[in-house]
This record gives structure tokens, C-alpha cells and sequence, in this order.
């Protein structure tokens, strides 16, 4: 009975070595775009709290743009995992090309709206209710930051055509080396533009924008230039921009199957800014502390991150090579792999959560709210894991309906309505409301769970 309970939920060395092999260098990579934005957010930090708010205003409004992307890459990218389980290279050159066109379209959107409604998008954050911060200061850091770092969006978008589509070719050393090159670039000029030293201006919030545009062109050119030179490794390049044609067969398929994809990662990020605009009504110290919360928090959560997107290319490789059996005998063991992995995070980061904020030079009212935020999100960070893999295990057989149900109207059903009237109509403190917020996600990990048993998930979408 306990041979067939371990040989039913754990894998054996083998299994956790191919796992791991695809994992690895993306948690490294991970790790270190992860570490050096906490760096960076320590840096800004050092310089005062109106500059650390600002610019945590703007990473939230780009949080929403980064996940429009991911969504709009990876809803065609499902099809690039199958088709390589296929090893059809033409299949996987289409697909990059249909990335192309939707990134074209999200460079144009998006400078679009952020240089129009700059002003309003900012000042939906800024609300008084704390004795930290002054309010016209943060907007003015905001908006400063904001357009530097929309130089960084085209060469942004491009690294991700590439960068998710070797990815779920197998190739993930290249993507993690090109993400390697670029936080060093971002870590290095964030010191010497920030701060002024060895020569360079004191720029402050304005040196930090620029060092991390600098770095997305970097990770660009990388991943350009090696693809493009090893074209016999990546065969899918080959005469990829001699056209942008595209099977209309293949287009109906990827606008069925990945619009749902793209527009719950847009209506999620969405739910989740309109959730921290709910907090922020707390105050200048709610959206500090929050900061703090999400830069530690984006840390700690890369494992389970990581283990969602190793399950879209593993199992999804299974499904298009038709062993459906064994993609569900893998899902199962990776998902439980991820949960485990998740305890292990949380206990690290209640005994660190009194130490992150003392990093920052801002208020103590700050620093004793930032730790609250931590504790919380540890508690929660299990049923967090769980919601991931379940979401990427849909995923990854083409149910893309069922994660917009699961993702992006979970969250405008319940977390949005219920922020938003625990902001509005009470005056429970931001703490109070934090907790109710983050312990839906307990209710999700259920739902995810019975999705994934139910097994709809298993099938083949590529011919």
C-alpha cells in the first residue's frame, strides 16, 4: 500500500533529473531577474519613500502589460509544445510568426494607452489615510519612471517571441543565459545611475528606468543573435521572416484556443491591480508596504513559477506525442512536487518576514505593515502552488475556456467585489482586509484540484 502511494505520487531519480533539467535553468534564471529587482527595489528604496512608492505604482501598471504579453505568447505557445513533441518544425516557425503579429499589435496598444492615460492610471494608487509619503512627490517619480521605461517595451516584447518559443522547445540554458546577461546590465547601471558613482550622473528614480531599459535591448540582441547563428540547432528560424504567412487553419486554431488564454492573463493582471487599488485606499504606506511584499514574495514564489511553466512543456509534449496516460501520471507527481516545495517556502519566509523590510530606508509604520503582508502570504503560499500547476496542467491540453473560468473570472467574481466593498463600505484596516482577500486563493487550489481530476484535460490539439 505505501509502495503504490510513493510510486503513484513520487517520481523516481530519473523522473526529478528531467524535471529539473528544464526547471534548473529557469529558476536560476528566475532567481536572478528576481534578486536583482529586489536589489533594485532596495536601491530606489534607499533614495525615500515617495521614490519607492512611485515607481511600485508604475511596476504595477507594467504588471498588467507583462502578463498581456505572456498571455498573448503563450496562448499560441501550447501549439509550439505540441508541434515539437511532433518534432514538426514548420509547425513551430508558424506559430513564432503568429507571436510576431501579436506582439506588433501589444507594442502599438500599449504605448498607446500608457502615454494617453498616464495621469489617471497613476493617480488611482494615490490615496491619503497614512502618515507616510506626500502625494504630489510620488505622482512626480511615477511619471518620470513610467516614460523611461516605455523605451524598454518593443525590445521587451520581442525577447519573449523568442524566449517562450525555444522554451518550449526543450531549450531553456539560452533564454536563461540572455536573462543572466540583462540583470547584470540592469544591476550594475541601477548603482551607477541611481547613485552616481564612477562618473555617472546621479539620476535616481530616472537611472533606474534607464538601467532596465538598457538591459531588455541586451536580452533582445542575445537571444537575436544566438538563434539566428545556430539555425541548425533551432530549425523552426529558418526563412522565418521571408514571410508572415500563416495557415488560416492554424490562425482560427490559436485565436480559438489562445485569445481565451491572452485575455484572462489581461483580465487577472487587471483584477489583481484593481484588488491593490483597493488596498491602496489605505493610504501612501498600504501601496509601501505592498511593494515590499510583492519584491520578497517574487522571490520566494519562483519554484512554484517555475514548476507551473516545466509542466506546460513537459506535459504538453506528452499530449502532442498522443501518451496521454503517462501525461497525467506526470502531472500528478510534478503537482505534488510543486506543492511540497511550496511548505518549504513558507516556512523560510516566516522566519525572514521581520527581517526583508529593516533593508528598506522608509517609515516604521511601513516596515511593521511590509511584515504583517509577508506573514500572510506565506500562509496562503501552498494553496497558491497548487492553483499554478492546476492552471498550467489546463492549459497545457489546450482547455483554455476552463483556465479563463478558473483564473480571470475567479478573480473579478470574488477577489474584486469583495476588495473592493471591504475598501469601500468598511473600515477594517488594510491587514484585515488582506487576509480575507488572500485567503480566497484556499478556495481556488479545490476548484483547481477537481478540474484537473475530472481529466478533460487530456487530449491532443495539433494534427
Amino acid at each position: 500500500m505505501k509502495s503504490n502511494f510513493r510510486l503513484k505520487y513520487f517520481g523516481d531519480k530519473n523522473f526529478y533529473k528531467m524535471i529539473m533539467a528544464i526547471a534548473l535553468p529557469i529558476i536560476i534564471q528566475s532567481i536572478m531577474t528576481n534578486f536583482v529587482n529586489l536589489l533594485d527595489n532596495v536601491m530606489v528604496g534607499r533614495l525615500g519613500t515617495d521614490q519607492m512608492t512611485g515607481v511600485a505604482v508604475v511596476n504595477q501598471l507594467f504588471f498588467v502589460f507583462n502578463l498581456a504579453v505572456f498571455g498573448g505568447m503563450s496562448g499560441a505557445g501550447i501549439f509550439s509544445a505540441q508541434y515539437f513533441g511532433q518534432k514538426n518544425h514548420d509547425g513551430i516557425r508558424n506559430v513564432f510568426r503568429m507571436k510576431i503579429i501579436i506582439g506588433l499589435v501589444l507594442i502599438v496598444v500599449s504605448l498607446t494607452l500608457f502615454i494617453l492615460f498616464y495621469k489617471p492610471l497613476i493617480s488611482m494608487f494615490l490615496h491619503e489615510g497614512s502618515n507616510s509619503g506626500n502625494i504630489a512627490s510620488t505622482y512626480d517619480f511615477a511619471k518620470i519612471y513610467l516614460f523611461i521605461m516605455l523605451i524598454g517595451v518593443p525590445p521587451f516584447i520581442v525577447s519573449n517571441c523568442y524566449n517562450t518559443t525555444l522554451k518550449e522547445a526543450g531549450q531553456t540554458v539560452i533564454p536563461m543565459a540572455a536573462g543572466v546577461a540583462a540583470v547584470l546590465v540592469d544591476l550594475i547601471f541601477n548603482y551607477f545611475l541611481i547613485f552616481g558613482k564612477f562618473g555617472f550622473p546621479m539620476l535616481g528614480v530616472a537611472g533606474a528606468a534607464i538601467a532596465t531599459a538598457m538591459s531588455r535591448y541586451v536580452e533582445c540582441a542575445i537571444l537575436i543573435i544566438y538563434t539566428h547563428t545556430h539555425a541548425h540547432r533551432f530549425q523552426f528560424i529558418k526563412g522565418v521572416y521571408r514571410s508572415l504567412k500563416i495557415p488560416a487553419s492554424l490562425v482560427k486554431k490559436i485565436v480559438i484556443q489562445g485569445s481565451p488564454l491572452m485575455i484572462n492573463e489581461l483580465l487577472w493582471s487587471s483584477g489583481l491591480t484593481l484588488q491593490t487599488q483597493a488596498f491602496s485606499t489605505r493610504g501612501l504606506a498600504a501601496m509601501g508596504a505592498l511593494n515590499i511584499n510583492n519584491t520578497v514574495s517574487n522571490v520566494f514564489n519562483i519554484v512554484f513559477v517555475t514548476m507551473g511553466t516545466t509542466i506546460s512543456i513537459v506535459v504538453g509534449q506528452l499530449l502532442g506525442a498522443g501518451k496521454l496516460e503517462e501525461a497525467k501520471d506526470t502531472d500528478r507527481k510534478m503537482c505534488v512536487f510543486s506543492v511540497l516545495t511550496a511548505f518549504g517556502v513558507s516556512l523560510i519566509l516566516v522566519m525572514l518576514a521581520p527581517v526583508f523590510p529593516l533593508i528598506y530606508n522608509t517609515t516604521s509604520e511601513i516596515h511593521h505593515l511590509a511584515t504583517q503582508f509577508i506573514w500572510v502570504f506565506a500562509v496562503v503560499t501552498p494553496f497558491n502552488s497548487y492553483a499554478n500547476a492546476a492552471y498550467f496542467t489546463l492549459r497545457s491540453g489546450g482547455k483554455t475556456i476552463i483556465t479563463f473560468l478558473f483564473d480571470s473570472c475567479f478573480i473579478w467574481a470574488v477577489n474584486v467585489p469583495v476588495s473592493m466593498c471591504l475598501a469601500h463600505f468598511t473600515t477594517l484596516p488594510v491587514i484585515a482586509i488582506f487576509v480575507i482577500v488572500n485567503s480566497l486563493e484556499a478556495t481556488k487550489a479545490f476548484i483547481g484540484f477537481a478540474l484537473v481530476k475530472k481529466g478533460a484535460w487530456l487530449n491532443t490539439i495539433v494534427e
